[in-house]
C-alpha cells in the first residue's frame, strides 16, 4: 500500500506542533521503513525537540490521518484475491504501529485475509531482524523453502535473508534495496503472481 502521503501529513502536523516548517514529501519518503521512532528521529534531525515528546504528538496524529489518502497499489487487491483463492497463506510483517496498521487494513477491507498481522508494538523486534518472519512461519506451519517475503525496502529483504527465505523487491514502493539482493524484483503486483 502507498501510505506515504498520510505519514507525511502526520509528520508535518507534528513538526507544526513544535513550530517547525513542513518537510517535502520526498524527504519524508526517505525516512520511512525503520519504524515510527526512527521516522520521527529523522524528521527532527537538526532540532532540539525531544523524540519521546514528539512521538506522543505523532502517534495520535497518524491514527487520525492514516486513511486520508492511503490506498493499495494497482493490482494488489486483485492479486491478493487470487493468492487467497488458490490457498496461499498470507501474513503481514510491518514496522508500522499496530493500531494504525489495523485501521488501514480494515479500511481497505483486507484485514481478515491474513493469518497474522505483526506490527511494531505488537511484536518485540522490528525488521530487519528476522523474528517476525520466523514467527509467522511457525504460526503457519511452513518451511523457509515455501516462504516468500514481498517488500519495498531493504529492511524486508534483510529480514528475509536472515530468516532463510526468498524475497521479492517491488520497485513501485518507496524504499530501496540498500546493500541487499532480492531473489526476484517485480515492477507490478501481477508479476509477483507469476513468480509465486
Amino acid at each position: 500500500m502507498d501510505s506515504c502521503s498520510d505519514l507525511a501529513t502526520a509528520v508535518n502536523l507534528m513538526r507544526a506542533h513544535f513550530n517547525l516548517p513542513a518537510l517535502a514529501l520526498e524527504a519524508i519518503r526517505g525516512y520511512v521503513g525503520n519504524g515510527v521512532r526512527m521516522l520521527v528521529t529523522r524528521a527532527l534531525q537538526g532540532t532540539k525537540v525531544d523524540v519521546d515528546e514528539a512521538l506522543q504528538v505523532q502517534m495520535p496524529l497518524y491514527r487520525a490521518h492514516a486513511v486520508d489518502q492511503t490506498a493499495l497499489y494497482p493490482g494488489v487487491l486483485e492479486g491478493l484475491k487470487q493468492l487467497r483463492t488458490r490457498g496461499d497463506i498470507l501474513a503481514v510483517a510491518t514496522n508500522k504501529p499496530a493500531e494504525s496498521c489495523d485501521i488501514i487494513l480494515k479500511h481497505l477491507g483486507i484485514y481478515d485475509w491474513f493469518i497474522s498481522v505483526l506490527a511494531a508494538d505488537r511484536f518485540p523486534v522490528l525488521k530487519p531482524a528476522p523474528d517476525m518472519i520466523t514467527h509467522i512461519m511457525t504460526l503457519a506451519g511452513v518451511t523457509p523453502e515455501n516462504t516468500w517475503v514481498v517488500g519495498d525496502n531493504y529492511t524486508d529483504l534483510e529480514a528475509a535473508r536472515h530468516a532463510g527465505v526468498q524475497s521479492i523487491f517491488v520497485t513501485y514502493g518507496y524504499g530501496t534495496t540498500g546493500s541487499e539482493t532480492p531473489t526476484r524484483q517485480c515492477d507490478a503486483f501481477e508479476a509477483i503472481l507469476g513468480v509465486l
